[in-house]
């Protein structure tokens, strides 16, 4: 059992936060050397400090449904490099390729099926998912990449989940830099969530 799981099941706090924050805040602190015993006290000092938001983790559900979307993107990685390999590829190899990328394609749409059948068996992520692909240009993938990768969706306004996400222009006026926007920071994103 992941840490953070297993302090949830002790019902122990847990705020997962950014570890550059961390690294930061110690070199600020003065501590440059990494040890376990140095980072223990950062991160205690840290958490008194800072007190970052305490989070439920998601659920096994959530979970599931997170390690399917991320075999959804590799599958979809394979393809790319399948169909990037047949056009080049000789007569002999050709055949070959060729009964993978049947199989790769197989594969993603028995995962498509089974985030689709996730999500109509629970009728919270279902209205969302009605919500969500009301949108004009959000179809099924886009629906159920934000419902999985973005659980806070719906209970954050729009300037927090824009930050979460890394989309906000966030002030840098410092120096010279005086009036300019920048978007950065934010959550990890894959390179394309709407793969």
């Amino acid at each position: 059992m992941p840490l953070a799981a297993a302090l949830q099941a002790n019902r122990l706090p847990v705020a997962v936060i950014n570890p550059r924050q961390v690294r930061d805040f110690a070199r600020a602190t003065g501590a440059l050397a990494k040890t376990d015993t140095i980072y223990a006290r950062i991160l205690a000092l840290f958490g008194a400090l800072v007190k970052p938001e305490t989070r439920p983790l998601p659920n096994q559900k959530a979970r599931e449904m997170r390690n399917l979307l991320t075999r959804r993107r590799q599958l979809i990685e394979m393809l790319t490099a399948e169909h990037n390999r047949v056009s080049q590829a000789d007569d002999g190899i050709r055949s070959c390729i060729e009964t993978h990328i049947k199989w790769l394609e197989t594969a993603l749409s028995d995962i498509n099926d089974d985030l689709d059948n996730q999500i109509r068996s629970s009728p919270s992520w279902l209205e969302k998912d009605n919500l969500l692909k009301s949108v004009p240009g959000v179809g099924k993938v886009v629906s159920s990449s934000l419902l999985i990768e973005l659980p806070e969706l719906g209970k954050l306004n729009r300037r927090k989940i824009a930050a979460l996400v890394g989309i906000a222009p966030l002030n840098r006026d410092s120096g010279t830099m005086r009036g300019r926007h920048t978007v950065w920071g934010g959550r990890w994103w894959p390179a394309c969530v709407s793969c």
